[in-house]
């Protein structure tokens, strides 16, 4: 249904669908026009009905999609062919026509480099509020949240930008208290919710935030949540008009690869089969959890306790701290080169500027997390097996480190007694040189 496939057509202008390889048209599905118009993503291009129409049903697939998750009262979306970084910055530059005048955005610290820079491109100043710990949970400090709203005035912020899925021990924001500062106080919410569909309680965050306070806008990762290669995102809102608006903004005509992606992989799925892997997922959650308890516990560590986090999942590094500083991150290095990815290992202190900004105790999420850890997450599309395999290998890596750390300890206590042991015959060797010199001046 795309012009470029008619048999009769007759391109005379500077783009008609005209592909040299047969290999990349077949990739594509000859849908070569891409989707939307000049001024807005989701516009219907009269040389790509085919393509408008996919993108419309593609449209209409992930809202049922988000209602089913948990966001009953989501009014539209649109997928974008953008990860969710610059998916953000489209919001925050969409809302800049709204708050001409605002120039900061508030953000409770999660540290994802994506999250920073999506708002230092659109132009704005991050102002960055650390977490408080309780337990050993981060969770949004709301009380600064809100000195920071009256020391800045309310005109002067573009939004609050809150974070639902994230690393343990972080945990998601507070969206219902956010939500109702946002309310109060007349400030737009845009909610980074990258892998956050896969879990019931993320999307009950964004249900209850929507419904007792604001939020205009929510964003999430088609790749982490539906299975698709990397490359999109959903925006998705509870104002129609809003959503809309962020469309319109959007420049040029996009690649239609990210919408029939996610359309050909939920067909194959159905509504069962989506809902079967986000059951399974949950499911994985607590054996994983049981599975690094009981591997803590073998190895003299803990699983932090992080109840509000229903992906990510931490376990201490305390020991192997103590034995070297380089250990933790030689723990990183050795899972990763054993296929064990997607594990995280946050040593202590560790500094990282970002656009200017630097960040102490940089992945932690926090200026001074009490003790270095391990995430790994139960994400949707794991299997048992994957828990399992990871298990055994982080086991062989930890015994593996500790051994060495022994082996160290034994070689410098040997050197150091052979030290002392040297030093001890010196010095009998010297009184004896004194002894002998002073029977020979006798």
């Amino acid at each position: 249904m795309d012009s470029n496939n008619f048999l009769g057509n007759c391109g005379v202008g500077e783009r008609e669908g005209r592909v040299a390889s047969s290999l990349v048209a077949r990739r594509h599905y000859r849908l070569i026009h891409g989707i939307g118009r000049s001024g807005d993503i989701a516009a219907i291009q009269p040389k790509a009905a085919g393509s408008s129409l996919l993108n419309k049903l593609t449209n209409s697939v992930v809202l049922d999609v988000l209602k089913l998750a948990g966001v009953r009262s989501v009014a539209s979306c649109f997928v974008v062919p953008m990860a969710t970084g610059m998916s953000l910055t489209l919001c925050f530059l969409t809302l800049r026509h709204r708050r001409p005048k605002a120039r900061y955005i508030i953000w409770p610290r999660i540290d994802q480099k994506s999250c920073f820079k999506s708002m230092i491109t659109a132009g704005f100043e991050p102002v960055v509020v650390e977490n408080v710990l309780e337990g050993d949970e981060l969770r949004t400090d709301l009380e600064a949240v809100e000195r920071k709203i009256e020391e800045l005035g309310a005109e002067n912020i573009l939004c609050v930008h809150s974070t639902t899925s994230c690393f343990a021990p972080r945990v998601p924001d507070r969206l219902e208290e956010l939500s109702c500062l946002c309310s109060k106080h007349d400030i737009p919410h845009i909610v980074n919710n990258a892998y956050g569909v896969q879990s019931s309680k993320c999307m009950h965050l964004i249900q209850q935030g929507a419904r007792v306070g604001r939020i205009d806008a929510f964003v999430q990762s088609l790749d982490k949540n539906f299975m698709v290669p990397v490359g999109g995102a959903i925006i998705a809102g509870f104002d129609e008009s809003f959503i809309q608006e962020i469309s319109k903004m959007y420049p040029g005509r996009a690649s239609a690869s990210p919408s029939l992606d996610v359309l050909i992989t939920l067909l194959t799925l159905g509504v069962s089969g989506y809902k079967k892997y986000l059951s399974e997922r949950k499911e994985i959650y607590s054996f994983l959890a049981e599975q690094l308890k009981s591997l803590a516990s073998a190895h003299g560590e803990r699983l932090l306790h992080t109840p509000h986090n229903p992906i990510s999942l931490a376990m201490s590094l305390d020991g192997l701290q103590a034995n070297s500083d380089k250990a933790v991150t030689q723990l990183g290095s050795m899972l990763f080169t054993r296929q064990v990815s997607g594990a995280r290992v946050i040593p202590l202190g560790k500094e990282q500027t970002v656009s200017g900004h630097t960040f102490r105790g940089f992945m932690s999420h926090s200026d001074s997390y009490p003790c270095p850890y391990l995430n790994a997450a139960s994400a949707v599309g794991i299997t048992r097996e994957d828990v399992t395999v990871c298990i055994k290998r982080l086991d062989k890596c930890l015994k593996t480190l500790k051994k060495e750390a022994h082996l160290f300890l034994g070689s410098a206590t040997d050197h150091t007694e052979q030290i002392i042991n040297d030093v001890h015959q010196a010095q009998i060797t010297h009184v004896s040189s004194k002894t002998n010199a002073h029977c020979w001046s006798q």
